[in-house]
C-alpha cells in the first residue's frame, strides 16, 4: 500500500508558517505511522519567495504534478499576502480545482481560504480564515457561510483554518481523524504543542479578546482571574485585590479592557469549562464547580446564551470520545 500524499499549493509571498507548521505535523505522523509523501507544488519552478525573506524550492510545478498523475490524499492551500494575486492566476486556480476533485480532502491554512473560494470549493460550505480576513472572505464569496470564531472548521472533507499556527491544529485534527487520538497526542508532545485545540475553540482567549490594560495591577489581575476561575470573582472581591473602590474599579476595568467585570469573568469561566469538556471526562457538576459556575444549571445557562449549545452538546461535538456510551 502506497503512502498517503499530502500536497501543499504555494505561490510567491506566501506565509512560511502556513507551510512549515502543518508540514512538520504530517512529517511526524509519517514517522509514527509508516510513511507519508509530501509535495510542495507551485505554478513555476522555484525558489518561491515567502514571508520574512525566506524562499522554498517546490518539489514539483503544477505541470510536472499533472504529468505524474499521482494519487492525492490531502490538498492544502497556504495563505499569505500573495494569495490574492494567486487567485487571479487562472491556470493556477484551475489546477487547484482539478486537483481538489481527485483529492480525498481539501484544506486551507489562514487566508488560503481565498484560493479555495476562487476555485469554487467553498460555495454552500461553512468556512473560517484569519480573524482579520473573515469579513473580506464573506464579501468576496457571498455563497460561503463564514464563521469567524473557530480555529478550524470541518465541513465534510473540506477543512479550513484560522491564522497561521491554527494550521498545525488543523493538521493534528486530520492526523487524529486518520490515525486516532494517541498518535496526535504523541505528535503534540514531540512538538511541545497544546494537546490539540479542538476546532470549536475560539480564535481569541478572553485575555486576547479584551484590551490589555495599561495599569500593571489590572494586567496582573487578569492573569490571576485566568488561573482562579473557581474563586470569588465578584466586583467587591476583585476591587479589593487591586485596592480600589467598587465604583472606581468597575469604571476603570471597563475603560481599560472594553469589558465589564462580569462579562470578562464569564468568558474566562466558559473557556475553562470548554477546556475541561474537551480534554477530560469530568462530570458536568464537577466542571461547573471547578470553573466557578457553582451549579450545572448556571453552567448550562451561560453556554446556551454565549455558545448556543449546552455543555453536553459541546462535549459531544468536540470530544465525542469523552462522551459516555
Amino acid at each position: 500500500m502506497s503512502s498517503p500524499r499530502i500536497v501543499f499549493a504555494v505561490f510567491p509571498d506566501f506565509q512560511i508558517l502556513d507551510l512549515t507548521g502543518p508540514h512538520e505535523v504530517f512529517t511526524q505522523a509519517g514517522e509514527l505511522t509508516g510513511g507519508v509523501v509530501i509535495d510542495t507544488v507551485a505554478a513555476v519552478p522555484g525558489p518561491v519567495p515567502a514571508s520574512g525573506g525566506l524562499a522554498v524550492s517546490p518539489t514539483l510545478t503544477t505541470d510536472e504534478f499533472d504529468r505524474a498523475c499521482a494519487p492525492v490524499d490531502t490538498l492544502i492551500a497556504v495563505g499569505g499576502e500573495g494569495v490574492h494575486p494567486a487567485c487571479e492566476d487562472g491556470p493556477f486556480v484551475d489546477w487547484f480545482a482539478r486537483t481538489a476533485r481527485r483529492a480525498r480532502r481539501t484544506a486551507s491554512v489562514c487566508s488560503g481560504a481565498f484560493l479555495l473560494g476562487a476555485a469554487g470549493l467553498l460555495d454552500g460550505r461553512r468556512a473560517v480564515t484569519h480573524w482579520a480576513r473573515c469579513a473580506q472572505l464573506a464579501e468576496r464569496y457571498p455563497r460561503v457561510t463564514v464563521d469567524p470564531d473557530p480555529i478550524f472548521v470541518r465541513d465534510g472533507e473540506l477543512w479550513t483554518s484560522a491564522g497561521i499556527t491554527a494550521g498545525m491544529d488543523l493538521a493534528l485534527a486530520m492526523t487524529e481523524a486518520d490515525h486516532g487520538p494517541e498518535v496526535s497526542r504523541r505528535i503534540a508532545r514531540r512538538l511541545v504543542m497544546f494537546v490539540q485545540r479542538p476546532g470549536g475553540q475560539a480564535q481569541f482567549s478572553a485575555q486576547l479578546a479584551a484590551q490589555r490594560p495599561d495599569r500593571a495591577p489590572l494586567r496582573e489581575l487578569l492573569d490571576w482571574i485566568a488561573d482562579h476561575p473557581d474563586a470569588d470573582l465578584g466586583v467587591p472581591a476583585l476591587a479589593g485585590r487591586v485596592a480600589m473602590s467598587e465604583r472606581n474599579f468597575t469604571r476603570v476595568f471597563r475603560t481599560e479592557t472594553g469589558r465589564t467585570p462580569a462579562s470578562y469573568v464569564e468568558s474566562v469561566r466558559i473557556e475553562a469549562a470548554k477546556r475541561l469538556l474537551e480534554t477530560t471526562a469530568a462530570t458536568l457538576d464537577a466542571v461547573a464547580r471547578s470553573c466557578g459556575f457553582g451549579t450545572v444549571e448556571t453552567l448550562h445557562r451561560s453556554f446556551k446564551r454565549t455558545l448556543h449549545v449546552t455543555p453536553g452538546e459541546y462535549r459531544r461535538r468536540f470530544s465525542p470520545h469523552l462522551v459516555p456510551a
